[in-house]
């Protein structure tokens, strides 16, 4: 029962935070409803296959969140454990690298500039509450485990190890 109401859950926010930035608002105002793909075209692919990408990566984040942290992708329905595994072994944001890959997409199977000037926005907004909010609030719930953390996961470039 509690894995079910769980994946729920997840899914609601999915919804609601990802759902909404990189599906719906590109969707309503972006053009994205009356998109066509022309397999010809090598920006349309590369487009394609960038939000593909990012669909998929996001997923598997959002699975990791329940999985170990149990948890969502909500501030305010987190991760109960700190989240190291899986994507964020490499890069300590996966998520939002995610919906970039995905409105970057959009923005190449579109061809538009104003899409990519949303992301800019999206993206310096993610950069805002990461730095003003969500870190901080992470290393005072998780302490020296997210300090160490920190130290050998970047924010946004993946480190491989």
């Amino acid at each position: 029962m509690a894995a079910a109401l769980l994946a729920l859950r997840s899914l609601l926010w999915t919804i609601l935070m990802p759902g909404i930035v990189a599906g719906y608002l590109p969707w309503r105002y972006f053009g994205l409803s009356g998109a066509r793909i022309d397999w010809s075209d090598t920006l349309d692919l590369l487009g394609l296959a960038s939000a593909g990408a990012g669909v998929l990566l996001l997923a598997a984040c959002i699975v990791e969140f329940a999985r170990s942290g149990r948890g969502t992708l909500s501030p305010i329905d987190p991760p109960r454990h700190l989240v190291v595994r899986g994507l964020y072994r490499y890069v300590r944001n996966p998520m939002y690298l995610a919906v970039t890959l995905i409105l970057l997409g959009e923005a190449a199977l579109l061809h538009s500039l104003n899409l990519v000037a949303y992301w800019a926005c999206f993206f310096v907004a993610a950069n805002v509450f990461v730095i003003g909010y969500e870190e901080p609030y992470l290393r005072s719930r998780f302490g020296v485990s997210y300090d160490a953390y920190t130290q050998k996961v970047g924010r946004w470039v993946p480190r491989f190890r």
